[in-house]
């Protein structure tokens, strides 16, 4: 699908200056402005998981195996040649509604000067105004958002980190995939051997069995093959309620876990609060969340020690930006939900201690790829968010829109 629609188009240098030079006479005019957005074309792009992936939302029925995840791709262009990429996301449903409420408010862009992020965000939300402030509103501005930063990022030649202003140039990382509950505990300890072996630092197993006692059982043979000093984590998602919570965590506190992820429903703020005054061990949360105000709730309410926002489900690099610094108020650690090729640049700026989730569900998109090595995700010396869409991708494209000239 091919949509056109009519462009406001900026004045254009006159004779026999070339753009920048347009640029500089329009500065010393007293004009800010020294490009704007000329294109903008928004991808639908399904990407077909290699298993059916479960975790407890799927034992208790609430929802079905996982074999697809949808993406939304934003590509925008500026009158001066700079490109800048970004995309947004959505696992079961959601990506179709996302696509459609780009495409409404895109051509709100044509015009634009890109540098204007926090502007540009707000012009978008208000197009969209009806239809709220999270969920599906947010993450359709989130791939655009993106997109203004890595382009914003590629026009300085910096990765994005730099451009922020990074505190470190590598993250602790762990791996999330080997450890869903429909894998059986013999694949687990392999696939936890493995991600070791390719320079990741820590594990995170899926918890939230029907029946405790088999959590436990994969916890220890899990704690055990990795022996005292690797880092390991849990992730109930979401499926505990507060009395089987509560006893979980005592239980679980002599495993010398990093964290217990989502225990209870991610909008139980107080039970979370409950839990992370109670016991030891962190208490991490914070990745279903839709907005920044959503995350506050949680922040003044006391209930994370570690928390995981998703800049795509939130809105995008100039929303995390804003909850980050409320976090770094209030000294928590950050570990940013998925999306570890957005993800990497921001934990990378946040000063407290941080952790990326490594994924590699998403390699297949890109023709570029992090590495890993001793226990640590490092930022590569590539300008914006240092990725090109692969042909592989462009063939799982399911629909596009574009606007401008």
């Amino acid at each position: 699908m091919s949509i056109d629609v009519g462009t406001r188009t900026a004045p254009k240098p006159t004779s026999g200056l070339t753009a920048p030079d347009a640029a500089i006479k329009a500065l010393a005019a007293g004009d800010a402005t020294i490009d704007r957005i000329a294109h903008v074309k928004l991808s639908s792009i399904t990407l077909p998981l290699k298993n059916p992936i479960s975790d407890a939302k799927v034992l208790t029925g609430r929802q079905k195996p996982m074999t697809e995840v949808a993406f939304l791709f934003a590509e925008i262009r500026t009158e001066q040649g700079h490109e800048g990429i970004g995309f947004s996301y959505s696992k079961r449903a959601g990506g179709p509604a996302q696509f459609a409420h780009a495409q409404e408010i895109a051509p709100v862009l044509i015009g634009e000067d890109p540098s204007d992020i926090g502007k540009i965000w707000t012009k978008l939300q208000w197009a969209g105004a009806s239809v709220g402030r999270s969920g599906v509103a947010t993450q359709a501005i989130a791939a655009i958002d993106i997109a203004l930063w890595d382009l914003k990022a590629k026009r300085a030649q910096l990765p994005l980190a730099k451009l922020i202003g990074s505190t470190r140039d590598s993250v602790q990382t762990y791996n999330t995939s080997g450890g869903f509950l429909h894998t059986p505990i013999e694949e687990v300890l392999e696939n936890a051997t493995a991600s070791l072996a390719a320079g990741i630092g820590g594990i995170k197993l899926k918890v939230g069995q029907p029946d405790w006692r088999t959590d436990i059982a994969r916890v220890t043979a899990v704690r055990e093959h990795l022996g005292d000093d690797v880092p390991l984590m849990v992730d109930a998602n979401q499926q505990w309620d507060r009395p089987t919570a509560n006893r979980m965590c005592r239980i679980l506190e002599q495993f010398d876990l990093v964290w217990i992820e989502e225990p209870l429903d991610a909008y139980d703020a107080e039970g979370h609060a409950q839990l992370a005054a109670n016991f030891d061990t962190s208490i991490a949360t914070g990745e279903m969340l839709a907005s920044v105000g959503e995350h506050v709730r949680l922040i003044e309410a006391g209930s994370v020690d570690i928390i995981q926002p998703d800049a795509p489900r939130i809105g995008g690099i100039t929303q995390f930006l804003k909850l980050a610094g409320l976090a770094e108020h209030r000294n928590l650690q950050l570990a940013p939900h998925f999306a570890m090729e957005i993800h990497l640049h921001l934990a990378a700026v946040y000063p407290l201690q941080t952790w990326v989730e490594h994924f590699d569900w998403l390699d297949p998109l890109f023709n570029e790829h992090l590495e890993t090595r001793d226990g640590r995700m490092h930022l590569s010396d590539r300008p914006g968010l240092g990725f090109t869409l692969s042909e592989q991708a462009k063939a799982w494209t399911i629909g596009t829109a574009e606007f401008g000239g």
